[in-house]
């Protein structure tokens, strides 16, 4: 070896070099050019001693690019000489006679008089050497924890590592364990499961039943995700089964509020009663009759519903046997809207007051505070442990402090009466006679988007945490993208997804969640739309409608 070879070059020779080698050189060069580039490299190597900086410019002007390791030339290896193999295993003998730090030593000084293209063919040779695989090494139980973290693509990519890697998602049953998952934190996948009956599948099968494979899970799991896709579709294109109820109300007729559930709807009519109609049949199964004026609304729990009417009462009934436990007077107008949860119960009237209650059970329900500051009657309430929120004829939003009961601020934008909202977390979805939707930051109070579209005053409004439903005096239910509404750059005309027009009155009420709406109007029906049982669009049996009529 040269005695020039076995020091590092000086800085300004290092500089030279890189500018030679950092050149990349073309696949299609010739076995000559990289010859000459040889010679080249180790004439300026030679003359490093003594020539001048500017005689090695003028050489790296005549010098072809240096080859790139990754081409198809740097992986051709020459022939290698007799005098090499007989030098390599003296070296190699020596080489393993030096200590761990020694041989190390003596690399990186071999690595630092290396080319870049040789340092390239070096990483590659090192890259596979240093990998391992850790999920086949593992014992199988902490293998499975670690991949039962994994998505649906991330798992899906882990399964084409390897055998054994496959076999590890078999055993542990991690698609079981992902979809298991999705149930639990999902609620979309939660009442898919329900309604497609697969749930029996998951968690703990019932007694005497076999368990299903692992290739049952891995098949459903795309299966479930097209049911998805297809709901979302059906929502963006307004495709849906419409099943319709005739209240058939003796005189005034309306149906002004409603919650429901997988097995009951719960109305409070125009003409005084709370009618009940099981989902199943869509039958009227049980009339609560005690209100001497309109329901106005309700909400109820697994133990009690609670109503309010414009007799000024509200009033307790046992969810089960349908018996009217209680009766609360103390608005002095009618019972507009009520919200009650956790032991807490909020009324709002036509009296413009707002009354504050405590449940400690339903037949024992005490006033704790009065609110009042609206100049107008207050239509609607919601609350959360946080803050009660209230909206008024008055065109305000006032927001005040749960468990104080102190006025906190005001929301104003509204040019009319503010008929509905809705809140939770920070925000706050409200519905006017000015007939537009506002979003609204309930902890600065600023305005975060107005939605424009309806054509009479909007009475009912709802929001998850991708849609807003609203429902108006036009007649109309409006389907609105919520993500996009609170992204300020969203054009306005992307807002509305989709128009429903079935109702033929004033739309009253209306619930929905990842599946169906459920409205109701002053046309006497309840309209159930479902968005998940709909038939292929090139079904010519397709009927979207279905009428079922029911009579007191």
């Amino acid at each position: 070896m040269d005695g020039m070879d076995m020091f590092p070059p000086k800085e300004a020779e290092m500089d030279d070099w890189k500018e030679l080698e950092a050149q990349p050189l073309s696949p299609m060069e010739t076995e000559s050019q990289l010859q000459n580039h040889e010679r080249l490299i180790k004439e300026m190597k030679s003359m490093s001693q003594s020539s001048s900086i500017s005689e090695k410019k003028r050489y790296s002007n005549d010098i072809p690019p240096v080859i790139s390791y990754a081409s198809p030339m740097a992986l051709k290896r020459k022939e290698p000489t007799p005098l090499y193999d007989e030098q390599r295993n003296k070296c190699l003998e020596m080489f393993e006679k030096w200590n761990e730090s020694e041989q190390i030593e003596f690399v990186e000084n071999l690595l630092q008089r290396m080319c870049h293209y040789q340092h390239g063919h070096v990483n590659a040779f090192l890259k596979p050497m240093l990998q391992r695989d850790f999920i086949s090494t593992l014992p199988a139980s902490i293998a499975e924890n670690i991949l039962s973290y994994l998505d649906y693509k991330s798992l899906c990519s882990a399964e084409q590592v390897c055998h054994t890697w496959r076999r590890v998602i078999a055993d542990g049953m991690l698609w079981k364990k992902l979809i298991e998952r999705m149930v639990v934190t999902d609620s979309l996948w939660r009442g898919l499961a329900e309604r497609r009956l697969w749930i029996k599948y998951l968690f703990r099968p019932k007694p005497g039943e076999p368990p299903k494979p692992h290739m049952f899970y891995r098949e459903l799991y795309p299966k479930i995700m097209a049911d998805i896709d297809q709901i979302e579709t059906n929502w963006r294109t307004g495709r849906h089964n419409l099943h319709r109820i005739f209240c058939r109300s003796e005189n005034s007729k309306g149906v002004y509020c409603l919650q429901y559930d997988d097995q009951k709807i719960v109305s409070g009519l125009r003409d005084n009663t709370i009618k009940i109609w099981d989902r199943q049949t869509l039958q009227c199964v049980k009339v609560l009759t005690g209100h001497t004026g309109s329901v106005l609304c309700l909400q109820y729990d697994d133990k009690v519903i609670i109503t309010g009417s414009s007799d000024s009462t509200v009033r307790v009934w046992n969810v089960k046997s349908g018996e009217m436990v209680n009766t609360l007077i103390h608005h002095c107008e009618a019972v507009l809207h009520l919200r009650f949860n956790n032991g807490l119960m909020v009324t709002c009237s036509k009296d413009r007051s707002i009354a504050v209650w405590d449940m400690v059970s339903p037949t024992e329900i005490n006033l704790r505070r009065v609110l009042v500051g609206h100049r107008a009657a207050v239509n609607v309430v919601d609350f959360d442990d946080k803050y009660i929120v209230s909206a008024s004829g008055d065109r305000t939003i006032k927001v005040w402090n749960t468990s104080t009961c102190e006025f906190v601020r005001t929301l104003n934008g509204h040019k009319r009466g503010i008929a509905c909202l809705q809140y939770r977390d920070r925000l706050v979805v409200s519905g006017s006679s000015d007939n537009t939707i506002r979003l609204w930051d309930i902890e600065c109070g600023a305005c975060l988007r107005v939605l424009e579209g309806h054509e009479e005053l909007v009475r009912c409004i709802r929001f998850d945490n991708k849609r807003i439903v609203s429902g108006a005096y036009d007649g109309k239910i409006k389907v609105w993208d919520l993500q996009a509404a609170l992204d300020p750059r969203a054009p306005a005309s992307t807002l509305c997804i989709r128009t429903l027009v079935e109702h033929t009155g004033r739309v009253f009420r209306l619930q929905f969640d990842e599946f169906q709406i459920v409205s109701s109007s002053h046309d006497d029906t309840i309209l159930i739309w479902d968005f998940l049982n709909v038939q292929p669009p090139n079904d010519s049996r397709n009927n979207s409608r279905t009428y079922t009529y029911v009579t007191r």
